[in-house]
């Protein structure tokens, strides 16, 4: 963008060009205003001086010599013409070329009295105007003859530059205030600061009343805040809670909720449920799920009196199984849908253990009747407040506990004296327990206190409720029992030739006989001569093998120390040491306990067929192929053969006296020689002299 500031028609009718400004543009632009507007200084500028006289005046003008620099001056007036850029440009203030401007002549009488004989000057070098619009240092200039001043003032991006001529008094003086000429840097004349204007003097009392306005307005919201506080604190001392709404003796509709609880209970079948039991170092923490319609527990056990019970429990009835985990967090977690199926074994739980008088209140909250002693107006059962849980408002009520059937110890082969699982007295001081119900009779909460355990406390999640599935141990899922299909009984009748078309197999025991008693074992099968062998280990004892064989002569047994039988661990023992060692073996009866039982059942699978009247109890899967279960046998000694779509036996399973299930899985191979046990010479028999 350009600027350009043009003097035009001196009296010898030349023109000046143009000059350029700087790259830079000004911050601020003042532009030459030509309006009639009188200066503040009355003093007329460009006139003759009194001492001069009209006789004194040349008749003619007197033309300075060509390419001298000098500027030809006279009667008339040059009109200046300022571009304005519109950058910064301030209009309306009285500055010195307005009054030099006032009073010049017009541009028709500088015409009228130019000399008609007055050549035209070509064009010199560059005048100081344009020097000091181009940002160079002004240079003084003379000028001969004129009247009337000139005054060019303009702003370029290094500063206003200020061009003043006066005729026929002296010198021409050029006045930059850019700040770059020496000597004229940051300079101002008395003229030119008489001519600013001066500052408006609202800019300076304008901060005065707003302040003052913030200031007012922060001691109105200070002293706000400060009454705020102050009626806070008056308040919270002076507030006193609403006393507690008194208790009272149960309604008839109370009465009968409290009573329908173990119903409802049965009638939703499950929930999960999250338990609390005993203080300090004998607390027990319990998270899981309970199925009331199945009697089942699944449990995971925490807390720091948990002991050997430590990790995952399931109950079925009187039968409870564990799946220790000694190196388990202590703070428990809700166990896997789907259970894992190694290392479950019958557990008979020690006396004076928290758990079980808690396993027994939690399975004796589901009856199918109603318990009219709750709803008796003599029962002493009180309504004591509302409160709300998860599910929505309850109501807190004081009963006593209900009484549960008696139970069994879960000891294999032992009766003892039935004891009451969860009986009503409590060391609680008024002997009571709360229930927390809904509406619909649902229990959310129960906090009571138990004879050997301390406080208890339960709260029931009526939302959580998933399928439950019981471990192999206590059964495995439930079926629906039926009787066999064509395809089924076919199957069953075809067994015995299908095992021997087979040949053999290999074993591997599991086997809960007894609370006391949890066997595995490893071994094969042989079903072409009729021979079976493998090795058993007791978790009990560890470090000791069982070797059993059955063959046409008999059963057999031989114990051994666990690196002559086989190795392994416990829990995975190897497979008997072939030959067989000659140790002390013992001849066994048939049918002496459940797993003579169990492998004398697998042999004879390979001969005849299951006795008795069969029923297909469910559709399971083992070793990844689908098989039918199918139950035969009396009740109190029930057989389960696992049978595949093809006709193979893949598992064979023993309900045992301790109302647990052994398995005995059976995988096709090739069955190595098994050699006869070695057995003693049998002593020659004495013989006695024939009389003569």
């Amino acid at each position: 963008m350009r600027t350009r500031v043009v003097a035009l028609e001196a009296q010898t009718g030349r023109r000046e060009r143009p000059c350029s400004s700087p790259r830079r543009l000004p911050a601020r632009f003042i532009s030459v205003d030509t309006s009639p507007t009188p200066a503040p200084d009355t003093t007329p500028r460009g006139t003759l001086r009194p001492d001069v006289t009209a006789a004194e005046r040349p008749n003619s003008p007197k033309v300075g010599r060509s390419g001298s620099g000098r500027h030809r001056s006279g009667t008339a007036s040059e009109t200046t013409r300022s571009t304005d850029t519109g950058v910064g440009s301030t209009t309306g203030r009285p500055t010195d070329a307005r009054r030099a401007a006032a009073d010049r002549p017009t541009d028709s009488a500088a015409r009228a009295s130019r000399p008609a004989n007055a050549r035209s000057a070509s064009p010199g070098p560059p005048t100081a105007a344009q020097r000091t619009a181009s940002g160079r240092r002004p240079e003084k200039d003379r000028t001969t003859g004129g009247q009337v001043p000139t005054e060019i003032r303009a702003t370029t991006g290094d500063g206003p530059t200020e061009n003043r001529t006066t005729t026929g008094q002296g010198p021409t003086q050029s006045r930059t205030a850019t700040g770059r000429g020496p000597g004229t840097a940051g300079t101002t004349t008395r003229r030119e600061v008489a001519a600013e204007p001066p500052t408006d003097t609202a800019d300076a009392t304008g901060p005065a009343p707003v302040s003052r306005r913030r200031r007012t307005l922060l001691l109105l919201l200070a002293l706000t805040a400060a009454t705020s506080a102050t009626a806070l604190v008056l308040g919270l001392l002076s507030w006193a809670p609403d006393p507690p709404e008194p208790t009272r003796p149960l309604t008839l509709a109370e009465g009968e909720r409290l009573a329908a609880v173990r119903v409802t209970n049965l009638r939703d079948l499950r929930a999960g449920v999250r338990i609390t039991a005993g203080a300090d170092a004998a607390r027990i923490e319990l998270v899981g799920w309970v199925d009331w319609s199945r009697s089942l527990l699944y449990l995971d056990v925490g807390g720091p009196g948990a002991g050997a019970e430590r990790g995952l429990v399931q109950r079925v009835g009187p039968v409870l199984v564990i799946r220790p985990d000694p190196a388990a967090v202590p703070t428990p977690a809700a166990p896997p849908l789907l259970p894992p199926a190694d290392r479950w074994r019958l557990h008979r739980l020690a006396p004076g253990t928290n758990l079980a008088p808690v396993l027994d209140l939690l399975l004796d909250l589901a009856a199918d009747r109603p318990d009219q002693t709750q709803a008796v107006p003599g029962s002493g059962a009180r309504w004591i407040a509302q409160d709300t849980v998860a599910a929505g408002p309850v109501d807190v009520l004081e009963a006593s506990l209900p009484a549960g059937p008696p139970r069994r110890s879960p000891a294999f082969g032992s009766t003892v004296a039935p004891t009451p699982s969860a009986a009503p007295a409590s060391t609680d001081p008024n002997g009571q327990t709360r229930f927390w119900l809904d509406q619909d009779a649902r229990l959310h909460k129960l906090v009571t206190r138990l004879p050997g355990v301390g406080p208890v406390t339960m709260i029931l999640n009526r939302a959580d409720r998933p399928t439950l599935r019981p471990v192999d141990a206590l059964g495995g899922r439930p079926g629906l029992p039926r009787a066999l299909t064509d395809a089924e009984r076919r199957r069953l009748d075809r067994l015995p030739a299908r095992l021997r078309a087979q040949r053999g197999a290999t074993m591997t025991l599991t086997a809960p006989v007894g609370t006391d008693t949890n066997l595995r074992g490893a071994g094969w099968v042989s079903w072409t001569t009729g021979t079976a062998y493998l090795a058993v280990a007791d978790l009990g004892v560890p470090d000791r093998r069982t070797l059993l064989r059955r063959d046409t002569a008999g059963l057999a047994r031989t114990d051994l120390p666990a690196a002559a039988a086989g190795g392994g661990t416990a829990e995975a023992p190897g497979r008997p040491p072939l030959p067989p060692p000659a140790g002390p073996w013992r001849a066994q009866r048939s049918g002496g306990d459940d797993l003579n039982v169990l492998v004398e059942a697998a042999v004879a699978a390979g001969s005849v067929g299951p006795p008795g009247t069969a029923l297909r109890v469910r559709e399971d899967v083992t070793a990844g192929r689908t098989v039918d279960v199918i139950e035969v046998g009396p009740a109190d000694a029930r057989l389960r053969y696992w049978i595949d779509r093809d006709g193979s036996l893949r598992r064979l399973e023993l309900h045992t006296d301790a109302n647990a299930w052994a398995q005995l899985d059976l995988q096709p191979a090739v069955v190595p020689r098994l050699t006869p046990t070695p057995r003693p010479a049998a002593k020659p028999r004495p013989t006695t002299p024939r009389p003569r």
